[in-house]
């Protein structure tokens, strides 16, 4: 009797262990089907791709090419929201790209909240595309989360496609910042800004963190990467590559 007990006892300890992995198994299924988040990260992704454009086709007003070429990944925030940013909410949304060889890493998604951004905060919505030149500057960007003025340091870039872009400070700058807001786009000054990656969308679209997408070395090919986000890192390679 004592045998028979034993070994209904192990039954049901083994029954209750598959039935946990089933269930951890079935939630890692839906995360990765998740059907309204794969939708949202198109979204996210063409709307950063379609400001991104804008800005560039700007007649004499665009990111001189010398920068960008210089730079080692570029971040698009469309449609930050004036409110959610000051009060340091979600105010903002968007994808960033490192540079591979002969093209752009899949985009990582991220929030970005906080700071202040001088006299655009007027604007009920600002788009900011942030260039970060060096390998310090994507540091911040692997880590959980990223102040721009606290540990890196952002200037206002130069507009104008054939403006200078080999100043010292230029030169020196980690993170190169521009904003738009009612069609005006211009360098600015940016501090205390928080980024922090959106890993709840970057698992639901890639199955794994901002971290590894961004990481040197862990270039995913444009081939491989999901259809729906695929628009993003080919427009940045209609205005730069190498």
């Amino acid at each position: 009797m004592y045998k028979v007990n034993e070994v209904r006892r192990i039954i049901a300890r083994a029954t209750l262990m598959l039935a946990v992995v089933c269930f951890v198994a079935s939630v890692a299924v839906a995360q990765k089907t998740d059907p309204k988040r794969t939708a949202e990260a198109a979204k996210d992704a063409q709307k950063a791709a379609d400001a991104f454009t804008e800005i560039m086709n700007i007649p004499d007003r665009a990111i001189p090419q010398g920068l960008l070429d210089r730079a080692e990944a570029i971040a698009v925030f469309p449609g930050v929201i004036k409110a959610g940013f000051i009060v340091g909410g979600r105010g903002g949304h968007g994808v960033i790209s490192r540079r591979v060889k002969g093209g752009w890493s899949p985009p990582a998604f991220f929030d970005l909240g906080g700071g202040s951004v001088g006299l655009q905060i007027g604007a009920s919505k600002t788009d900011f595309v942030l260039l970060f030149m060096n390998d310090e500057a994507l540091g911040g960007l692997l880590k959980d989360k990223f102040e721009i003025g606290g540990e890196g340091s952002a200037v206002a870039g130069p507009v104008g496609r054939s403006a200078a872009a080999s100043t010292d400070v230029l030169l020196k700058a980690a993170i190169i910042s521009y904003s738009r807001s009612k069609g005006l786009f211009a360098g600015l000054e940016i501090k205390g800004v928080v980024i922090k990656a959106d890993d709840d969308e970057n698992r639901a679209v890639y199955q794994t963190r901002a971290r590894e997408l961004l990481l040197p070395g862990s270039a995913m090919p444009l081939a491989k990467m999901p259809a729906s986000v695929r628009i993003f890192p080919r427009t940045l390679a209609r205005y730069s590559t190498k």
